[in-house]
């Protein structure tokens, strides 16, 4: 497969999207005010305990205090919560040594939240979803760092590898190698791009995670709650560590210092891969040239069109999200079954493509086209799941039920992408009417009559191309023919493909528009 990284940077923010063979699958927007993303590090102050939910309500900074359930607290809540702590008291030079830090024993899953922020302590917390609709953030205080081959977790001691990796041998080698390496007090996970990589690598990894963490406790001396700690790395980088593999061929950049970072990362992570990365400077907007504006107009919205003419209504509501697939005027043979098969199957590639577009969560309900045999329903589940592979959010498909709907999870993380792609009707200003031609056919003339009184010649009437040709139609005896005989004066009319049916300008000798 093909994929291509276009970063736009603009003022307001980075726009990221990943192309999968010219396809666009993830459309990612970084504002350059953003906070309270997912990963971010923050000091909060727990506020209220609720017994009945088993769950805290914590400040950290935010309009809305943050949630924190009981399971979200991690088995080293305890060990956290004397690291955050001694850590904002610390005087020692250089901070004190995590290696010396004594954990205290975890508390147990069955625990209530008051029994472990009793007294409403400041604590560590990290953001595990950004804040949606109403909601303010979720919090998790299993605090986690994930590098390019290794993911660490503060307090604990254990080795885990990556289940994807399914060489026995090739995991017991990363386990020993990890267990080698690993500094006391910190747990690793290993993650599947680590497979085949030597020592050095993973050292190397692990080591700027280490660093991190004695960033976090540097941070916290004499912090302030609610405060942040840490940030998660720029969304570019972050997605260079988590998709970067030996599919991609280009990243096209067309800032400097993004194009500087993202060069300096990929010489760090994967030498052999630095002059991937290129530096746009064409003039035209980025996201034109490669494409991506037309598939944002085509993809977003209520409707989107499948290339065999059967289309998808994709509707939203605060609890689920409903996708109804239809198939138009689709009619490869005179079988129906085959006919409901092939749409949906095409229809599920375009469904699991906007998933990872819109960055849809919770609940979607899918209503296929009916199909009555048992092995078809079978057939398009399993390319479902397929369909969704590549997906790096976690998801789970469900069996065609009994009514014909597919139900979807899908991790929700961040607010959904939306973006209108509709626009308000230039000519008729939303109000569904325009003025006559023959009304436009006289401002034109009492325009033209105003610039001549004025002193101005040789004037270019540019207008669409309809208009145009309503203007120029009978040579001797068009309008524009009319208007120069009235006005003993060269008038040139041209048509502009831009243009909207009822609009027009004029324009002087030297190309340049006369304002009325």
């Amino acid at each position: 497969m093909n994929k291509e990284l276009i970063i736009n940077a603009a003022p307001q923010g980075v726009e990221i999207a990943l192309l999968e063979d010219k396809k666009l699958v993830e459309l990612h927007n970084e504002k350059a005010d953003a906070s309270f993303a997912v990963g971010d590090l923050y000091l909060g102050k727990v506020k209220k305990l609720i017994p009945g939910l088993n769950a805290a309500f914590v400040d950290v900074g935010f309009e809305k205090d943050a949630f924190l359930h009981y399971t979200d607290l991690s088995p080293y809540a305890k060990s956290l919560l004397k690291f955050t702590q001694q850590a904002i008291g610390d005087n020692t030079p250089g901070g004190f040594d995590f290696g010396n830090f004594l954990v205290e024993p975890e508390i147990i899953k069955t625990g209530k939240i008051n029994e472990v922020l009793s007294g409403k302590p400041n604590i560590l917390v990290q953001i595990l979803k950004e804040p949606i609709a109403a909601k303010g953030p979720r919090l998790s205080c299993e605090i986690s760092l994930p590098g390019r081959f290794v993911v660490i977790t503060p307090f604990n001691d254990i080795v885990a590898v990556s289940r994807k990796i399914h060489s026995s041998e090739e995991r017991k080698r990363l386990q020993k190698i990890i267990e080698s390496i690993k500094p006391k007090n910190f747990g690793v996970i290993v993650r599947t791009a680590a497979e085949g990589k030597n020592t050095a690598e993973l050292h190397e990894d692990l080591s700027a995670l280490v660093d991190t963490w004695k960033q976090i406790q540097g941070n916290l001396k004499g912090a302030v709650a609610p405060a942040k700690i840490l940030s998660e790395q720029a969304k570019t980088t972050s997605m260079l560590r988590d998709l970067l593999n030996e599919d991609f061929n280009r990243i096209v950049v067309n800032d400097k210092n993004i194009f500087n970072d993202a060069k300096n990362y990929i010489q760090k992570i994967a030498p052999d891969k630095a002059d991937i990365v290129t530096f746009f400077h064409n003039g035209s907007p980025i996201f034109d040239q490669y494409g991506i504006t037309k598939q944002v107009k085509a993809a977003f919205g209520k409707t989107v069109n499948l290339p065999s003419g059967a289309y998808l209504i994709i509707e939203h509501t605060e609890a689920l999200h409903v996708i109804d697939v239809n198939s138009g005027y689709k009619s490869v043979s005179n079988n129906q079954e085959q006919n409901a098969l092939e749409t949906n199957m095409e229809a599920a590639e375009e469904i699991a493509r906007q998933l990872r577009l819109r960055d849809l969560g919770g609940i979607i309900v899918v209503d296929f086209i009916d199909m009555k045999l048992p092995e078809n329903k079978k057939k398009l589940m399993e390319a479902m799941e397929e369909y969704m592979k590549p997906d790096r959010a976690k998801h789970a498909v469900l069996p065609i039920s009994k009514f014909g709907l597919m139900q979807i999870t899908r991790q929700r993380m961040k607010p959904e992408v939306t973006i209108n792609t509709q626009e308000i009707c230039p000519s008729c200003n939303g109000t569904g009417k325009i003025s006559s031609t023959l009304v436009l056919e006289d401002e034109i003339e009492k325009n033209l009559n105003y610039l001549i009184t004025h002193k101005h010649s040789n004037l270019t009437l540019m207008v669409h191309p309809i208009m145009h040709a309503y203007l120029t139609k009978g040579w001797l005896w068009s309008r524009c023919w009319k208007w120069r005989r009235k006005f003993k004066q060269k008038i040139n009319v041209v048509a502009n493909t831009n243009y909207h049916l009822t609009e027009f300008h004029f324009f002087d000798q030297h190309d340049e528009e006369i304002k009325l």
